[in-house]
């Protein structure tokens, strides 16, 4: 898919440019008129703009800060991740990790403004298209679901981050509006509206279609825990949804393809925030630079988003394959923290879940071609954030012609970033039936995820094609019986299945777990990541963050702010 990252304003497109090689053949140039825009072309152009914002790149705003797979908000201060690198490098995300963060932090500006930027953009492309004339009932009925289904999902971002927003549409005349009213039923109506209008076949891969806005309206019902809702989307998607290019839903053969951008926009991916390297373009800007600082230290750059001792060890298998659940850091899986590279280590050699060294880099295990991981010789500082590196945003070496670009001081891939894959559907249709269905339905649903999981093709190998490691996974295969253990099942599923991919803060809190779960998190996790020592989650307050004080500060009228700040953070 080809995004054009443009600036764009209520009225005016002051231009973009060129990313991928299938949406438009040329970029427009130049500063145009809404008159001038006026048609169907000029709104579809208008269209890719509000694409482009959904990187959060090139808006004004940081990289990292604004990362399309929210890597801080949602996988440190989940407890996936540490900060990685040193304590000095990247201090904003301190006081993140720790549950700290005041309204000043610049980081939570840089995402308010980012995802204004693409409602704004969004909000341009709506108004554009009231005035085109010439343009067949199919085409308009397009763009605006399209335009809908962006607003749709900022606006989604807006409230799962922040929760109270004020809501700016196209017929927004003062911006300047309060944040005190709930936006959820605006959001699903973005999302029944985009459903209504758009086709259930795209026009090009990466454009929403009908299945996706069925899923992303599942989504927000998941968030509001409104299961009766969810299920029959669930059903149906599972049943008969289907990509933008009309492929039926369905999980790939290997979990690592998730994480290949061969195999991007197949059958798994439902919603995907499009990158592209050495693609012409004379720079990284159009390649996932949110996640550039994201890399092994040593080999490129920076050593950020190191995997925690918590999240490794929720990977340990029993013998017969299943998760330990709450008591899986018992049997820790060993490391070399402390241990340099040119000293002996002798791998962990007890049962594992395999989806751990695709999500998690290790010493002693291959690294995606470049060779074993040599441990301390890759971590910037092991004894500040651990002895592990991300790896589900990092490319496969023999890919470095055209999914890596070194085209500036820290790196850039082609790799998507899956806002959904058909694995969520499964999952949010498991977590429904264990609310309001059938515990068996529900142990169907996981057991389609393990035994994806569990193909041995899709094992991380060696050489001489031995696995890297004993991995050991299996199926449920006795009945669910109690309610409360499958919840724990289907939760601790969806850690694993989605580890490093920026989910886990938003479903602790969405399940209202956060206050436990992240607190007995910091006791153990600070065992060994000193810093974390006498960090605490506050329950009332860090579910949500701040609403950035630049924010406040600017929504003053006649000497008083529109603007409301969250609960604890006064």
């Amino acid at each position: 898919m080809k995004y054009y990252k443009s600036i764009i304003s209520i009225l005016l497109l002051l231009g973009f440019f060129s990313c991928k090689e299938d949406f438009l053949d040329k970029p427009a140039l130049g500063s145009l008129s809404e008159d001038v825009l006026a048609t169907e072309e000029g709104a579809d152009a208008l269209l890719i703009g509000a694409y482009g914002a959904l990187d959060g790149q090139n808006l004004g705003a940081g990289n990292w800060s604004v990362a399309a797979d929210n890597w801080i908000y949602g996988s440190i201060a989940g407890g996936d991740a540490h900060k990685g690198s040193d304590g000095g490098d990247q201090p904003n995300i301190n006081p993140i990790e720790r549950y700290e963060a005041d309204p000043s932090n610049g980081f939570f500006n840089d995402k308010w403004k980012a995802m204004y930027e693409g409602i704004s953009r969004c909000n341009s492309t709506l108004t554009v298209l009231g005035k085109v004339e010439d343009i067949s009932d199919d085409a308009r009925a397009r763009i605006m679901g399209e335009a809908l289904f962006l607003r749709g999902h900022y606006y989604f971002e807006l409230k799962r981050f922040f929760n109270n927003v004020p809501w700016i549409d196209e017929n927004t005349e003062d911006v300047k509006q309060p944040n005190t009213t709930d936006i959820w039923p605006m959001i699903e109506e973005q999302f029944k509206t985009a459903m209504a209008n758009l086709p259930e076949v795209q026009i090009d891969a990466g454009r929403a279609n009908k299945s996706a806005a069925e899923a992303y309206l599942a989504k927000t019902y998941m968030y509001q825990k409104k299961y009766a809702e969810a299920k029959p989307l669930l059903e149906n998607l599972i049943a008969s949804g289907v990509t933008a290019s009309g492929e039926p839903y369905g999980l790939l053969p290997g979990y690592s393809m998730n994480f290949n951008p061969e195999f991007e926009n197949g059958p798994e991916s439902v919603f995907a925030v499009q990158f592209s390297a050495n693609d012409g373009s004379g720079g990284i800007q159009n390649s996932r630079q949110g996640s550039m600082l994201n890399f092994p230290y040593t080999k490129w750059c920076c050593g950020f988003f190191q995997p925690s001792f918590d999240l490794v060890n929720s990977y340990r298998t029993s013998d017969e394959g299943l998760p330990y659940l709450a008591n899986y850091n018992q049997f820790p899986v060993k490391h070399d923290m402390g241990i340099n590279s040119d000293e002996p280590f002798t791998l962990d050699d007890g049962p594992l879940d395999p989806r751990l060294d695709w999500t998690v880099g290790r010493r002693g295990i291959p690294y995606l071609g470049h060779g074993d991981h040599p441990g301390q010789r890759w971590i910037r500082d092991q004894a500040y954030a651990g002895p592990y590196s991300p790896k589900k945003n990092v490319y496969r070496e023999s890919q470095a012609d055209w999914a890596f670009d070194a085209g500036s001081w820290a790196p850039g891939t082609a790799i998507n970033y899956e806002v959904i894959r058909f694995a969520d559907i499964i999952l949010w249709a498991a977590e429904v039936e264990v609310e309001i269905g059938s515990l068996d339905k529900a142990r169907e649903y996981v057991n389609i995820i393990r035994e994806r999981a569990s193909n041995p093709d899709d094992f991380v190998k060696r050489e001489d094609g031995s696995n890297a490691a004993n991995y050991v996974v299996s199926t449920f295969d006795e009945p669910w019986t109690d309610q409360e253990t499958a919840r724990e099942i289907v939760r601790f599923e969806r850690k694993l299945e989605f580890g490093m991919e920026g989910r886990r803060f938003f479903d602790l809190v969405r399940w209202g777990v956060a206050d436990q779960v992240l607190n007995d998190y910091i006791d153990s996790e600070s065992e060994k990541i000193i810093y974390l020592k006498g960090a605490t989650f506050t329950s009332g307050q860090n579910e949500y963050y701040p609403i950035p004080q630049r924010q406040i500060d600017l929504s003053t009228k006649e000497g008083e702010p529109t603007l409301m700040q969250n609960p604890g953070y006064n």
